[in-house]
């Protein structure tokens, strides 16, 4: 798109404008000189190249990132859930190297120790070194700590490519956040992030599988399936970095794609007003889905081995809760971006799910078919309310300076969560699990009490605002 052809300037100091960014049941309001009114045609056809250009790589990218992330799960038996990889043969990760329960889950936690800490540092990174550049050095690095977790042989090394692993694939979630708000607008973020976020349950839904297929290679060229699972599922990143460095565009100053739809992307400034106000009310918007996903991927293999499903038809039978996930994460997104209810999308997907989670815990432990079939709408739910959080943020943002802190600020306070899901989910309360599912339910109620706490200090601060001030989103 060219601007000087595209573009029309404002007739007058103060214009009307009747772009995307306006809320369709909102009067118009007045804006600086320095806005324009968009030809709509040229930017649904612009959008369109953006997304052939952005999205695919960045779900694709995301995919491997939480397959490497989550295979060690698939390699090892934890909270009394299915998962094990060839441990009849005594050839599981956990009987190889000789370690206990306790350790395992301590490189579960180093993991996430080394996730929170390297996101914000991660974010100045990307910044300074050009998205292309730190995306495909983070995708390289976490593939190459995943090819090492097939050669350790005992539990420093297992502990210390764990910590590792969590540094490199920290940055890259809100690295991508971050990097949609250089080429979409506030509306049209949602959407987007939902479909890369819901690549993670792509890999918890195929992730098994894979798992199941692998088990067949024990003993090949004398190593265990779960080293060839790592090395299997480790290579793919490598290679496909070198296709991030030179395909992922940077900024949309550099970029042929680019011309002007960078200035329409990047987030308009609230006049009067300081960048921390949403910065700092957003750190507890992020609790509502602070203590679940962790607890999500063993509960489904649990029920089914109470319903008598083995082997690959119970890894066939994983796939539903995260299936289902997937459509219900884009649906609410997509419904967040086009009715501007950002707010009110996070809080009722907050509530289903804790609902749900309240129900998990009353049902009876033997009660396999109901707890199934209700997990698959708390794990959709679950996820479903991550996107609006995430896109309320950045849309309520001034400048690149504030998204860069405030967004891997707020993932890596929903990373405390991981931390409380290894250990809520009690060995000895199998199969019922009371405990997990009564906690998720209050962080996930919590959470929507807060969302429905700053939507009412935002509405307050839009009422007070003057001419020409932008309001704040909801």
């Amino acid at each position: 798109m060219s601007a000087p052809q595209e573009l029309a300037k404002p007739t007058s100091s103060f214009v009307e404008v009747a772009d995307l960014e306006k809320r369709p049941y909102e009067e118009t309001k007045e804006v600086l000189e320095s806005d324009y009114v968009v030809d709509k045609l040229a930017e649904r056809r612009l959008l369109r190249r953006l997304d052939i250009r952005i999205v695919p790589i960045t779900m694709f990218i995301y995919l491997l990132c939480f397959l490497d992330r989550s295979n060690i799960k698939l390699t090892t038996t934890t909270q009394g859930n299915a998962k094990v990889l060839n441990s009849n043969t005594g050839d599981s990760l956990v009987q190889t190297l000789h370690i206990t329960n306790q350790q395992y889950l301590a490189a579960l936690m180093l993991f996430l120790v080394s996730y929170t800490l390297f996101e914000t540092p991660s974010n100045y990174m990307l910044k300074k070194f050009r998205p292309s550049r730190w995306l495909a050095l983070l995708m390289f690095g976490w593939g190459a700590m995943t090819l090492v977790l097939g050669a350790v042989t005992n539990f420093g090394g297992l502990a210390g490519v764990r910590f590792l692993l969590g540094a490199f694939e920290a940055g890259l979630f809100p690295g991508m956040v971050y990097f949609l708000t250089f080429w979409y607008t506030p509306r049209e973020r949602a959407v987007r992030i939902a479909l890369i976020l819901a690549c993670a349950t792509l890999a918890g839904a195929f992730g098994g599988s894979i798992a199941f297929g692998v088990g067949h290679m024990n003993g090949v060229r004398g190593l265990e399936a779960w080293r060839w699972l790592f090395l299997i599922e480790g290579a793919p990143s490598c290679v496909f970095s070198v296709v991030v460095f030179f395909t992922l565009p940077d900024y949309p100053e550099t970029g042929a794609l680019a011309v002007a739809r960078g200035a329409r992307a990047r987030d308009e400034p609230h006049q009067g007003r300081r960048v921390a106000g949403p910065l700092e009310d957003h750190v507890g918007g992020r609790e509502g889905d602070a203590a679940r996903l962790a607890p999500v991927p063993p509960l489904p293999r649990l029920y089914l081995r109470g319903l008598g499903y083995e082997g690959l038809s119970a890894q066939l039978f994983t796939v539903p809760p995260y299936a289902v996930a997937f459509v219900v994460t884009v649906l609410v997104a997509w419904v967040s971006d086009r009715y501007e209810a950002r707010s009110l999308g996070a809080f009722y997907s907050l509530v289903i799910a804790g609902v749900c989670f309240i129900v998990q815990g009353a049902l009876p432990s033997t009660a396999f078919k109901a707890r199934y079939g209700i997990l698959c709408v708390a794990a959709s739910f679950s996820f479903a309310s991550i996107p609006p959080l995430l896109s309320w943020l950045t849309a309520n943002l001034r400048g690149t300076g504030a998204s860069t802190l405030a967004v891997p600020l707020n993932v890596s306070i929903g990373q405390i969560g991981q931390i409380v899901g290894i250990y809520i989910y009690k060995a000895n309360e199998a199969p019922g699990y009371p405990t997990g599912h009564y906690v998720n339910a209050g962080f996930l109620l919590e959470g929507a009490l807060v969302v429905l706490a700053l939507r009412h200090v935002y509405n307050r601060r839009n009422r007070a605002l003057g001419a020409g001030e932008k309001l704040w989103r909801m």
